[in-house]
């Protein structure tokens, strides 16, 4: 119908409203990823009325074809736009998407958790990309200062802090850490990001690299000791 025909808006409402059912099933998909059921099926709502309004039957595509991915693409913009703790480059957010998508396929076709060398396979970018976006999704959720840590749970992550402003030993490390990091070679480098920066178990490691956690451990302990040496001689 022109836009001005007198039952256009009638007929968008009911259009609307009987696809709603959609809507309401496609958020489903994302629950229980910490955002309120209601936000999700406002927002697929959202992308459902975007739908409608856009749909051009002209193009031969039915109407369940084109709104199906504008809904899922509206829902996954929420997610990349308003749930992060901290913001990070859009590239780094939809790289954290892509990766997980990748780590629930591979884990359904290869029946093991997907190593990193697989995850760059499957998504045709390089291992430190990946590792990359591993680091960036960290900013995905923020952890309270008041945390309980240790096994009394007396004491809160937030009495780990230094209250010394003037650790300039500490910043010396920090600034020697990158140099030191790039000497080492690829495999050393994954290992030590997997195990510092992604908090990952020396078994998680392990089933990540495809290698054992006995072998881990020692390549783990050799780059440690050639990143002191490295910083040291930094340092000196």
């Amino acid at each position: 119908m022109p836009a001005g025909h007198p039952s256009r808006q009638s007929l968008r409402d009911k259009t609307i409203e009987a696809w709603l059912p959609l809507a309401r099933h496609l958020a489903q998909r994302y629950a229980g990823r910490g955002e309120p059921a209601d936000d999700l099926v406002q927002t697929a709502t959202i992308g459902l009325i975007k739908a409608v309004d856009r749909f051009d039957a002209s193009r031969g595509v039915d109407f369940a074809g084109y709104a199906i991915p504008t809904i899922l693409g509206e829902v996954k913009r929420h997610f990349r736009d308003r749930t992060w703790s901290i913001r990070v480059p859009r590239r780094l957010q939809e790289l954290r998407l892509q990766i997980t998508e990748a780590n629930n396929t591979l884990t359904h076709n290869l029946n093991r958790p997907p190593t990193v060398a697989d995850i760059a396979t499957h998504l045709g970018i390089t291992e430190e990309e990946v590792l990359e976006g591993l680091e960036g999704a960290r900013a995905y959720n923020a952890t309270s200062l008041s945390t309980p840590i240790g096994t009394d749970g007396t004491t809160e992550l937030g009495d780990t802090l230094s209250a010394d402003v003037n650790d300039y030993d500490a910043v010396d490390l920090r600034t020697s850490l990158g140099p030191a990091l790039a000497k080492l070679d690829e495999r050393e480098r994954t290992i030590v990001t997997l195990r510092f920066y992604g908090n990952l178990t020396q078994s998680q490691i392990a089933e990540r690299i495809g290698v054992s956690q006995m072998h881990v451990s020692r390549l783990l302990t050799k780059a440690l000791a050639k990143l002191r040496g490295n910083i040291d001689a930094d340092i000196i």
